[in-house]
């Protein structure tokens, strides 16, 4: 296995290792007030959390950031659109794999036509012609899928690197590994790099895709931590509810399912996928 493989499922072990950290000290009982925020906020390892997002917070300070701005100042616009329809190019297997398992044929037909289009026409996805051609896109990912079976998302993790996250969307990133062609497709010192260039360009694609918001929260909210918390739920809820309300088809329910989440607003939706900025989770 690829020192690029190997990087990518260690992420995955360092979830275990952080369920083993400090956890937070549920409230008196007889306070209410406290115990209904404390079940709200389903954060049983927030002393471990916070300091895995005290961590990450400094590696996007001194590291992803600065390389966000510096690829906004020295790449035009247009070149960054380039970029950017590369890279979802190149996620359309995971999505496609995504969407058939959620028994979704009509966004399962749209993730492949879009692949098949782009990568033709649209010069191995330099060019978005299929949006053109009336095949949108969409997002989808394991943790999804997880998700529409009726899987619980469980307590609220911030990990190393990967970021805001919880148990079943780290199982599904998990998934989105094994489905990804870079993982078992080829070996040796080309394949690594490729993998380890895709992997770094989406980081700094979706960290300067959000440059503005996550500033503004940084430099605004008493909480950070608990902002990027509260809207990485929100967000997640989002695209969860967008999966169940697609008409005309059947979701293959293996566990009882939860009750419908509320749809967030489209204000609350972009400032949500700021807080999965740095993390290698948005570049699967």
């Amino acid at each position: 296995m690829s020192a690029y493989r190997i990087f990518r499922f260690t992420l995955l072990a360092l979830g275990s290792a952080a369920l083993l950290g400090g956890c937070a000290t549920p409230p008196p009982a007889d306070d209410e007030e406290a115990v209904a925020e404390y079940k709200e906020a389903d954060d049983p390892i927030e002393p471990t959390n916070r300091a895995f997002y005290v961590v990450n917070d400094s590696l996007d300070t001194y590291i992803l950031r600065p390389a966000a701005q510096a690829y906004r100042y020295a790449v035009p616009q247009l070149a960054r659109k380039v970029v950017h329809n590369v890279l979802s190019n190149f996620g359309s297997p995971v999505l496609l794999t995504a969407d058939m398992l959620q028994g979704k044929p009509r966004r399962a037909g749209d993730a492949a036509m879009r692949f098949v289009i782009n990568s033709t026409i649209g010069v191995a996805g330099i060019f978005d012609v299929a949006d053109r051609l009336g095949y949108p896109t969409h997002d989808n990912d394991f943790g999804i899928t997880l998700a529409s079976w009726g899987v619980p998302e469980g307590p609220f993790l911030f990990l190393p690197i990967l970021g805001p996250t919880n148990p079943r969307d780290a199982a599904g990133f998990g998934a989105d590994i094994a489905v990804d062609p870079f993982t078992w497709i080829g070996a040796g010192a080309t394949v690594s790099t490729l993998g380890w260039t895709k992997t770094g360009a989406n980081a700094v694609d979706s960290r300067e895709r959000v440059l503005d918001p996550v500033d503004q929260i940084k430099k605004t909210a008493l909480d950070p931590y608990a902002t990027f918390r509260s809207l990485y739920r929100q967000h997640r809820q989002s695209e969860i509810a967008a999966v169940r309300d697609d008409k005309g088809t059947t979701i293959p329910v293996w566990f009882p399912q939860p009750a419908t989440v509320p749809a967030t607003s489209p204000n609350s939706q972009a400032a949500a996928k700021a807080a999965k900025a740095g993390s290698l989770n948005e570049g699967k």
